[in-house]
């Protein structure tokens, strides 16, 4: 005598674990396969078809007699291994996401550090030029003087000016050539 999918559901719904132990080993390596198919991953595909068991002997009460057991198990692996596949790809995409904000956190502030330190070395630089060549400096490069307007400023003539503007480039550049590495580091990243 067959017993029909109608009373299966019947005598899970009751309980009966020899009942229960026949569906799972009559469908688990179809069912499994069948999670592979989407999964592509063996222990995966197994921990799925044990999940949708699980929840069927947890919930037997709520099984629903009138439908076909075999189509509700298939549907179960199906909305499982989908649910997984879902899962997974948020998860991954979150992943990507930290470790892409870590990684540009991480180089804002080791750009932020160059940059102070490389202010820092300018800035002792420049004190150590003589003050009438550091003045003319200033106000060429962080006032955006011109040449001429320095010299009238000043009182001096344009030919000083160049002079003075040639001195200070040529000390800066002494005492920055270690940091001229760091310079072009900084410059290429920003732009």
């Amino acid at each position: 005598m067959e017993i029909t999918s109608t009373t299966i559901i019947e005598l899970l719904r009751d309980g009966n674990e020899s009942v229960f132990e026949r569906v799972f080993k009559e469908y688990f390596k179809r069912l499994h396969a069948y999670a592979y198919t989407f999964l592509k991953d063996e222990p995966m595909a197994e921990e799925i078809v044990q999940n949708v068991f699980c929840r069927i002997w947890e919930k037997k009460d709520q099984l629903n007699s009138s439908g076909s057991l075999k189509a509700y198990l298939y549907r179960a692996v199906h909305n499982e291994s989908l649910n997984y596949l879902k899962h997974h790809k948020v998860k991954a995409e979150y992943e990507q996401y930290y470790t892409d904000r870590m990684s540009n956190g991480y180089e804002h502030t080791e750009k932020k550090i160059m940059v102070a330190e490389l202010e820092k070395h300018i800035g002792k630089a420049l004190s150590e030029l003589p003050p009438r060549c550091r003045i003319i400096f200033q106000l060429s490069r962080f006032e955006q003087l011109k040449y001429q307007q320095i010299a009238d400023h000043m009182g001096i003539s344009v030919k000083t000016v160049e002079n003075q503007m040639g001195k200070a480039l040529k000390l800066l550049r002494l005492k920055l050539v270690e940091f001229l590495p760091l310079l072009l580091l900084l410059l290429l990243n920003f732009y």
